[in-house]
C-alpha cells in the first residue's frame, strides 16, 4: 500500500464512526479504490492545474503567461498574476504553451439569507389535489405557493423532482435521480398545458382516472404512463412540431446537455432501464451508434425535449407565486442519464454511503456513485457547474443534501460497506463554485451537515454565508439559543413526524419493517419535547403538532420549516432509512391525507399556521 500516494489522492487509511470504532483500511479495498480511480498503484497522480484555476476577488493567483479571454469577450494580456479586480465568472487563459485554462472566479460567499421566516418542507408527489392526476403536480405546488405566501409563509421546501431512470418498476425515491439537471414527467400539470384542450375530454378524463387508480399508495409508473400517453397524443396533435419562441429559447439555452438528456430517454424507451442494459454501442454517449440512433429517432427526442420545457415553463411559474428551497441530491443513479453522459469522470464501481451514526447505526450505502477528484479538475468542474446551474434554476435557494460531500465522501468499495473509508474532495474549489452559481441565481443555500462532521466545517460553512440544518430531534441546545445563521426544522423525510412520535405509532412502523429501533432513545425524543413545547403527557397528536409549531417559531435560526405532515397530525413517516420496497412499501408513496384544496380549512393546520405566524410576522404586515 503506497500511503503517500494515498493521501495525494485525499484517501484515508483508517478513520473513526460515530460511536468511536476504528476502521483500517485493507490493501484489497485501497486497490479496488484506486482502479475506480483509473490509477494503478504508484501511479503519479494527475492534478488537473492545466485544466483549471479557481480564483477570487484580490487572490491574484500566478498563472502561466497569455492571453485571458473574459466571459464578456474581453482580452486582456496576463504576465503572472491574475487582475486584482477579475470579474466573477468563467474565463479562458489562452496559455503561450498552446495549452488554454479555465480561470473560475468566485466571490467566495453565497448571498445573504432571509430574516426571520418561516415556511414549509413537502413531498410534492403527496400534495395532491382534486384536479391533479395521482400525485401533487407542479400547479399543485404553484397553488400551495400562493396559499403559503398569503398566510405569510416565505419558504417551500419542496423534494428533488429530478427524473429517474424511466423503466417499469419506477424508482420511489426523489433522491436516486437518473438526471439531477432535468425534471421528471411525473410532476407534470397534463391540464396546464397550453393546447391540452384540445385532446377528446372523454380520453383525458380516462387516463386521468388511470394515474389517479384506487390505491392507498402512490403508483408512479402507472401516472407517468397515463401523463406520457397524453402528452404524446398533444404531440401528434401539433404534428411534432414545436415554434414556441419559449421552446425556442431554452432548446438553443440548454444545448447539447439538453438533446443528450433526451437521447438516453428515447433509447432507455427503446432498450428499456439503464444505460448498462443497452447493446454496447449504445453505452458510449459520444459514439457513432448513438449519433445514428438520435438521427433515427429525432421527432422522438423532440417530443422529450418539448415535455422538458413544459416543466421548466411549469416550475418557473411555481417559483415565481412563492419562494422555493430546492432540493439537491448528493449523487445520481449509476444506470441513469447523468452517469451514461458523465461515465468517465464518475467512480462507477464504487457507491457512496455513510459508516454507523445516529441517523444509520449500521451504516448507509446510497448506492450513488461519486466524481473522481481529479478527474472531475481536468473536466474544469463542469458537471459540477451543470448540475447546479439546472438546481438553482426558478428557485430562491438551494438546499444540498449530505454538503458534508463537498469536503469528504465516504466511498463503498466492491469489497463491501466495513471495507470503505472517506475521499477528500476539493472542497475549496467546489464551494468557490457554489457560491458563483448562488450569485448569479440570487439565491441563498442550506447545507444539510447532519452525520458525522469533521472539526471546523461547520464553522467554514457559515463563514460562507450558508445556513446550517438544525434539526430538533438532534439538537441538546434549545431551540431559542439555535445560532441565527440556521435552517431549524423538528423533524426530516428519515425521521418520525411529530404524530408518530407522540403517539408511538411510529415505534411499531419500525417494528413491523424489521428496522432498528432504539426505544430508550424514542422515549427520551418524546420526554424533550413534551419539556420543551411544555405539553402534558396526555396531550392529543393536534396539541402536540400546534406546540412543537409555537417551538419551531421561537427558534434562534433566521430560517424555519415546518413539514406539512405535521400540520395535519399525521403519524406515518416519510420514508425509513435502510429499508427497501420490499419491507416497507410505504417509502416515498403515501399521500397527504387531507386533498390541497382541504388544507386551509384544515383545523390542525390553522391551529399551525396561526402559530408561526404569530412567532415570525411578515414585516410591516403583523401577520
Amino acid at each position: 500500500m503506497d500511503h503517500g500516494q494515498l493521501e495525494a489522492l485525499g484517501i484515508w487509511t483508517s478513520y473513526y464512526d460515530a460511536f468511536g470504532n476504528h476502521y483500517q483500511l485493507s490493501e484489497e479495498a485501497a486497490g479496488q479504490l484506486l482502479a475506480a480511480m483509473d490509477l494503478e498503484p504508484g501511479e503519479p497522480v494527475p492534478d488537473g492545474r492545466d485544466a483549471v484555476v479557481v480564483t477570487g476577488p484580490h487572490r491574484g493567483e500566478w498563472v502561466p503567461s497569455g492571453e485571458l479571454e473574459l466571459e464578456d469577450g474581453t482580452r486582456v494580456r496576463v504576465d503572472g498574476p491574475l487582475p486584482a479586480e477579475l470579474p466573477l465568472g468563467y474565463h479562458h487563459l489562452h496559455r503561450d504553451d498552446g495549452i488554454t485554462t479555465t480561470i473560475i472566479s468566485s466571490p467566495g460567499i453565497a448571498p445573504a439569507h432571509p430574516e426571520r421566516i418561516w415556511g414549509w418542507s413537502l413531498q410534492l408527489y403527496s400534495v395532491r389535489s382534486r384536479r391533479s392526476w395521482g400525485v401533487g403536480d407542479l400547479d399543485d405546488l404553484r397553488r400551495l405557493a400562493v396559499w403559503s405566501t398569503d398566510q405569510g409563509a416565505r419558504a417551500l421546501l419542496v423534494n428533488p423532482v429530478d427524473a429517474v431512470v424511466n423503466e417499469e418498476e419506477r424508482e420511489d425515491s426523489p433522491y436516486f435521480p437518473s438526471s439531477r439537471r432535468f425534471r421528471d414527467p411525473l410532476y407534470l400539470a397534463v391540464d396546464r398545458v397550453p393546447g391540452v384542450e384540445a385532446l377528446d375530454a372523454d380520453e383525458l378524463a380516462r387516463l386521468a382516472a388511470l394515474a389517479r387508480g384506487d390505491g392507498e399508495r402512490i403508483d408512479r409508473g402507472r401516472v407517468v404512463a397515463a401523463k406520457l400517453a397524453a402528452m404524446e397524443q398533444l404531440w401528434e396533435l401539433r404534428g411534432g412540431d414545436e415554434q414556441d419562441p419559449g421552446y425556442v429559447a431554452f432548446v438553443a439555452e440548454q444545448g447539447e446537455a439538453l438533446q443528450r438528456f433526451a437521447t438516453f430517454e428515447t433509447l432507455s424507451e427503446l432498450h428499456g432501464g439503464g444505460f448498462t442494459r443497452w447493446p454496447a454501442e449504445l453505452r458510449d454517449p459520444r459514439g457513432a451508434a448513438v449519433a445514428a440512433a438520435a438521427e433515427e429517432h429525432a421527432d422522438r427526442l423532440r417530443f422529450h425535449t418539448w415535455l422538458q420545457w413544459l416543466l421548466d415553463e411549469q416550475l418557473r411559474v411555481a417559483g415565481a407565486a412563492g419562494p422555493l428551497l430546492r432540493d439537491l441530491p448528493i449523487g445520481v443513479d449509476p444506470e441513469g442519464a447523468d452517469a451514461w453522459e458523465w461515465q468517465d469522470v464518475l467512480a462507477t464501481d464504487t457507491t457512496v454511503g455513510a459508516p454507523p451514526d445516529e441517523l444509520g447505526p449500521d451504516g448507509q450505502d446510497w448506492l450513488v456513485p461519486a466524481f473522481v477528484p481529479w478527474k472531475l479538475r481536468q473536466a474544469a468542474y463542469r458537471p459540477f457547474i451543470e448540475t447546479l446551474r439546472s438546481a438553482f434554476r426558478h428557485a430562491a435557494a438551494l438546499r444540498l443534501d449530505h454538503v458534508l460531500g463537498l469536503y469528504r465522501l465516504f466511498w463503498i468499495p466492491p469489497a463491501g460497506p466495513r471495507s470503505g473509508t472517506y475521499v477528500n474532495q476539493d472542497r475549496g474549489p467546489l464551494l468557490d463554485i457554489l457560491a458563483l452559481e448562488a450569485h448569479r441565481a440570487g439565491a441563498y443555500v442550506v447545507g444539510e451537515d447532519l452525520g458525522t462532521v469533521m472539526d471546523g466545517v461547520r464553522e467554514d460553512l457559515v463563514g460562507r454565508g450558508m445556513l446550517r440544518y438544525r434539526v430538533l430531534w438532534f439538537e441538546e441546545q434549545e431551540p431559542a439559543h439555535w445560532d441565527r445563521r440556521g435552517l431549524g426544522s423538528i423533524s426530516t423525510h428519515d425521521l418520525p413526524s411529530i404524530g408518530g412520535l407522540w403517539s408511538r405509532a411510529d415505534l411499531d412502523v419500525l417494528r413491523e419493517v424489521g428496522a432498528h429501533v432504539d426505544e430508550e432513545r424514542i422515549e427520551r425524543m418524546r420526554g424533550d419535547l413534551a419539556r420543551r413545547a411544555g405539553l402534558a403527557w396526555d396531550a392529543s397528536v393536534e396539541d402536540a403538532c400546534v406546540a412543537a409549531a409555537e417551538l419551531l417559531g421561537g427558534a434562534g435560526c433566521d430560517v424555519v420549516v415546518a413539514q406539512l405532515e405535521d400540520a395535519l397530525g399525521t403519524t406515518h413517516r416519510i420514508n425509513v432509512p435502510g429499508t427497501d420496497a420490499e419491507q416497507r412499501p410505504d417509502n416515498w408513496r403515501l399521500p397527504l391525507p387531507v386533498l390541497l384544496d382541504d388544507l386551509a380549512s384544515h383545523p390542525t393546520a390553522r391551529r399551525v399556521v396561526a402559530a408561526l405566524r404569530e412567532a415570525r410576522p411578515v414585516a410591516g404586515t403583523g401577520r
